[in-house]
């Protein structure tokens, strides 16, 4: 490999990275958690219906899969979830685990030997009932959790508080055997941490219109002997501080990651522990995500960075952070402790995401589960670039550049390679850079890719986040195009073959760049957002409907703008050549703001495919519907690029 090159054009070159490849390496594991001495997890299985399963490492050091299909960990609070399971060494040394199942979204109660039991019921109205960051009380024979609890019909007929669950499932078939712990006066909770004596609860709260990375409070509260919540109180936050994670030191101190500072930073009873312009949280798009856990030593174990997270140990005396070594160069926003040991989930850019296991006595690092293992030569793995653009008002934007990567193959002469501009959803959020097989599968074809964390990401300090307020459709599609032109101006891309793709928030950016710009020759449109007033007006869920009302403005005082700016308003402007793919079950970016944009688009003869996949909601999770979705977007660049991959059917395109 590697003796001979071949000359063939951009687009042509053979790849051992088929869509198959990338759809069963898509995902990775997460939730990571202890049970007694053991490690478990959650991790995805696209070839078993996209459906995730919990995973235990043995003491032995052996891996199994706990739960047989159809058993699915995964949570629909929030519609994006959270932490789905929980557990606790029983006396005899057993797993006791309590986990949230996809499909009913019941608690059940599984014991190894045994089938799972509900221990709660169904509700016929809206959503449901629904639960997430289970903490196990077997002190007091309770599961303690996260309850969004559906009230009507709509998506937003929905309240949340802290809840107790029996063990013993006598809340099976009861609602009433279910004990409240607060009393809903938030919108939005997040679950109990408690002190090591037990006496006292943190938790975060947040309402309308705010999202959790614009304010949270971090409320606390005394426990009874009876386990009831007395006195609750805030401590920290409000309406312009987002505290993204609540915990507690071994003796009792109250630790928080809060960004009053510009940055999300960790303190200590009130007080900095390690000021810098560095991020030690995050957006909390999920419940139950942990940037730090307290060790029972008094160091604490960090994730932190600008832009990538880094894990590292935290001396709160000193200040100074030891990071781990290893060829991690990302970690995912889940950690567990036990005593000294540290678990997390790291990847880096040759290295799919792995659960790594840190002893902080030695210094050592491992990789316990889901280890990393070559699908393909690691020569065709995609070879990234960290760069920082210039924007149109002179301001950074951070990205990552994929150039065409080939052991075997290079362009002739005086070509350049066609590039696809990637828009990460979110928007609150940023594309990592880890091994990602889909980037490998356009890369080892000769296409090159750029991810954009434009303005408005995360992970570059509260005041870049906010560079969207009110901005989304501007700054962000502003951004995306500054990278693909400077990428065609500096010679490194072809300028007359640049595409965008994006999904969720992706999506809109891709639609509306489409729409408003002349730069892309074509676009992948997936599961986005089309309609703004519509969005925003009942189509979306709870969490997200007011959303727009920081991203775009009040609807109420600007309406017009929520017009002006939707691609769904402009589409007598698109003329480039487009795929849309949705799922059928999105309650997110529901179905039909793209029938409504196609509806606009009929009679106006620009060449389009729209696919939709029964069984999917917001994010693909399908091996099938993944591979269906890669080949049909590969096969769209083909056509408008101008090259012929080989085994890839050709994507019909309407008028």
């Amino acid at each position: 490999m590697g003796e001979t090159v071949r000359t063939l054009a951009y687009g042509f070159w053979p790849s051992p990275i088929d869509a198959g490849l990338a759809a069963a390496h898509d995902g990775r594991p997460d939730f990571v958690g202890f049970v007694g001495d053991e490690a478990w997890w959650t991790e995805p299985r696209p070839a078993e219906g996209g459906r995730r399963t919990l995973v235990r490492r043995r003491a032995d050091g052996h891996e199994e899969s706990v739960l047989p299909p159809p058993w699915n960990v995964r949570s629909r609070v929030m519609e994006y979830g959270g932490q789905p399971w929980a557990g606790t060494a029983t006396d005899d040394g057993g797993p006791l685990v309590v986990f949230v199942n996809f499909a009913d979204q019941r608690l059940y109660r599984y014991e190894e030997g045994a089938e799972p039991r509900p221990l709660t019921p169904v509700s016929p109205m809206g959503g449901g009932l629904r639960w997430a960051e289970p903490l196990v009380r077997a002190d007091l024979g309770e599961v303690w959790c996260v309850l969004e609890e559906f009230t009507g019909e709509a998506p937003t007929d929905v309240r949340r508080v802290l809840a107790a669950v029996p063990l013993d499932g006598s809340a099976a078939d009861d609602r009433d055997a279910v004990r409240e712990l607060t009393d809903g006066r938030h919108r939005f909770v997040t679950g109990a941490r408690l002190s090591p004596d037990g006496r006292r609860a943190a938790w975060l709260a947040w309402d309308h219109p705010r999202m959790p990375w614009d304010g949270t409070e971090l409320l606390v509260a005394e426990i009874t002997a009876e386990g009831t919540f007395e006195n609750p109180r805030t401590v920290a936050g409000g309406p312009q501080d987002s505290v993204a994670q609540a915990d507690w030191t071994p003796d009792g101190r109250l630790l928080h990651t809060s960004d009053a500072g510009g940055w999300w930073n960790l303190y200590r009873d009130g007080e900095p522990l390690c000021p810098r312009e560095e991020e030690f949280g995050g957006p909390l798009w999920q419940l139950g995500l942990r940037w730090s856990a307290p060790l029972d030593s008094g160091l604490v174990a960090v994730l932190h960075g600008h832009g990538a997270l880094r894990l590292g140990v935290l001396d709160p005396e000193t200040g100074e952070i030891v990071d781990v070594p290893g060829p991690w160069t990302e970690f995912a926003p889940t950690l567990a402790v036990h005593g000294e040991r540290v678990v997390a989930v790291g990847a880096g850019p040759h290295t799919a995401h792995e659960v790594v296991e840190l002893d902080t006595r030695t210094g050592h690092c491992r990789v316990i589960g889901a280890a990393h293992q070559d699908a393909v030569d690691p020569a065709y793995y995609p070879q990234p670039r960290i760069r920082t653009f210039t924007g149109p008002s002179g301001q950074d934007i951070h990205a990552h550049v994929y150039p065409p990567h080939h052991p075997d193959c290079a362009a002739p002469d005086g070509t350049l390679p066609p590039y696809v501009v990637w828009a990460h959803g979110g928007p609150t959020s940023r594309s990592p850079l880890v091994l990602d097989l889909t980037v490998a599968y356009f890369t080892s074809r000769g296409i090159g890719v750029a991810e954009v964390n434009y303005g408005g990401s995360t992970g570059y300090g509260r005041a870049y986040r906010e560079r969207l307020r009110e901005q989304w459709g501007v700054v962000d599609v502003e951004d995306c195009a500054a990278v693909a032109l400077a990428l065609a101006d500096e010679g490194t891309a072809d300028r007359e073959r640049l595409a965008i793709r994006g999904g969720s928030a992706g999506g809109w950016t891709t639609a509306a760049s489409l729409t408003s710009t002349d730069v892309y020759a074509c676009g992948t449109i997936i599961y986005p957002i089309l309609d703004l007033t519509g969005w925003g007006t009942g189509e979306t869920h709870d969490f997200e409907s007011q959303y727009l009302e920081s991203l775009v403005g009040p609807l109420a005082e600007v309406p017009g703008r929520y017009e002006e700016r939707s691609p769904v308003t402009r589409a007598d402007r698109l003329t480039a050549p487009f795929l849309l793919l949705q799922g059928l079950d999105d309650v997110i970016c529901p179905p039909a703001q793209c029938e409504r944009f196609l509806a606009r688009l009929e009679g106006r003869n620009v060449p389009h495919a729209y696919l939709a996949f029964e069984g999917e909601g917001h994010g693909f999770r399908r091996a099938d519907t993944m591979v269906r979705a890669l080949e049909a977007e590969l096969s769209l660049y083909a056509q408008v690029f101008g090259f012929d991959p080989p085994g890839v059917p050709t994507l019909e395109l309407d008028e």
